[in-house]
């Protein structure tokens, strides 16, 4: 198994920023904030499955071919393979905790089908 996440790694992307809560050998737990109008990519994993919890806000969120709203408390499952995408169409930040299981836990492991950022 590998996880190239440690805990206290955090970074900034142009939807937002997340930060490694915590690691260990087959999952990773990420807090996530994505700003106003910010959309991540449509993505897929092969290696890992997510587990996603918002915490604040209101988040829309693609997985596969259907499109749903999440808000505080409220939690989605995303099996590896699954196309997926969260956005914010408000105007507060949406917080949520992401819990990564999987036997390869890495930021390559990220297959961009879409992104408004031009980073496909």
């Amino acid at each position: 198994m590998a996880n190239a996440y440690k805990r206290g790694e955090k970074d900034s992307r142009p939807w937002g920023t997340w930060e490694v809560l915590d690691s260990g050998d087959n999952y990773c737990v990420k807090k996530i904030c994505v700003k106003p109008q910010g959309k991540l990519s449509l993505q897929l994993h092969n290696h890992r499955c997510e587990h996603w919890i918002i915490v604040s806000g209101e988040a829309v969120v693609t997985l596969d071919e259907d499109k749903f709203v999440r808000k505080a408390n409220e939690s989605v499952y995303i099996p590896a393979g699954s196309k997926h995408r969260i956005q914010n169409d408000g105007a507060a930040p949406v917080e949520f905790v992401e819990i990564q299981t999987g036997e390869n836990l890495d930021e390559n492991d990220i297959v961009r089908l879409e992104d408004i950022y031009g980073r496909v």
